[in-house]
């Protein structure tokens, strides 16, 4: 197993660490009803992807 020989800097650890960031949800409007979605997925209002009905998805979304 691979160990450090030396300490890490507190300037090298923040610097390698501040390329993890967190990266916000792509949202997508419904054709549909015009409501906000996200990306590849049935709306949560309508429940419809791709002029499909998800009976599934808009329970989902209502009962949480």
């Amino acid at each position: 197993m691979a160990v450090p020989k030396r300490k890490m800097s507190r300037s090298n650890t923040r610097s390698r660490r501040a390329n993890w960031k967190a990266v916000a949800t792509a949202l997508t409007t419904c054709p549909r009803c015009s409501n906000p979605t996200p990306a590849h997925q049935a709306c949560p209002s309508c429940g419809t992807y791709k002029g499909r009905y998800y009976a599934a998805a808009e329970r989902s979304e209502h009962q949480g």
